[in-house]
């Protein structure tokens, strides 16, 4: 089954030096962009992270710092992956947890001002796990009957989630073959930042959910503490979020 597309979706998987979405680095990153029209493309590159990578981590992707030493910096690549990914929603497999928010790191770190405005994503793992509850190797096997040869290789783990997807269109009748319908579906809760830091109430405003303001509205303690506001933006926390809390903020200020 292909997938019905009003506008193009890139699949994409990171590896990485670690799981520190504010600290990690990409050391690879694969696209796989599919067009409504059913064309395709793919791009793969390693990445130079410019910090050394943890023994433990290149067990896993096998990556190491001399494979990637002559490689580009991500900076040196931001503006080719977004121009791949600006036009398009994106999927991936736990990409709402970990590939988007360190994506989105990545990318603001460079200078390229991304977010998710007009566009949804596809989490195929949280299909996965609502439905079977496996790891991607199992759901390869499960939904496609095929073993995945070289697990956490990007390109190899980008192509099997995009396959996924397709067989778990094929094999759950209530699942809508329409993007916003997946996104939706895959999407564990709402939040307004990629790393959680600022939720939803009831009311649909926007709230803390950690620290001594966990579940107090943002609007409320910007009014009342207003150096809470630089003290995130001064301090170790994801660029993205505070992006989110500095328009908020701005959007407070213009309804004055």
């Amino acid at each position: 089954m292909e997938l019905k597309l009003n506008k193009p979706i890139c699949f994409f998987d990171l590896e990485t030096t670690g799981i520190d979405i504010g600290k990690d680095r990409i050391v690879e990153i694969s696209i796989f962009k599919v067009y409504p029209n059913g064309n395709k493309e793919s791009k793969t590159w390693l990445v130079n992270p410019t910090i050394p990578i943890p023994a433990q981590t290149t067990a896993v992707h096998g990556i190491t710092d001399e494979k990637v030493a002559n490689e580009p910096t991500f900076n040196e690549l931001a503006t080719q992956v977004y121009n791949m990914i600006k036009d398009s929603d994106l999927g991936g497999f736990n990409s709402d947890r970990f590939d988007i928010p360190l994506l989105a790191e990545e990318l603001l770190r460079a200078g390229v001002d991304f977010d998710m405005k007009n566009r949804v994503s596809v989490d195929v793992q949280t299909i996965f796990h609502k439905k079977e509850e496996r790891t991607l190797s199992a759901a390869y096997k499960f939904y496609c009957n095929q073993s995945l040869e070289n697990a956490h290789s990007a390109e190899a783990d980008t192509m099997a989630t995009y396959e996924i997807l397709k067989a778990q269109l094929e094999r759950y009748p209530d699942l809508e073959n329409d993007i916003k319908s997946l996104s939706e579906f895959s999407t564990r809760k709402k939040i307004a930042d990629f790393a959680g830091m600022i939720s939803f109430n009831k009311e649909d405003e926007e709230i803390f959910t950690f620290g001594k303001h966990k579940g107090k509205r943002v609007n409320d303690i910007l009014e009342s503490e207003p150096g809470y506001f630089s003290w995130i933006q001064n301090a170790d926390f994801p660029l993205y979020t505070k992006k989110v809390l500095t328009a908020i903020k701005l959007r407070k200020l213009n309804t004055k």
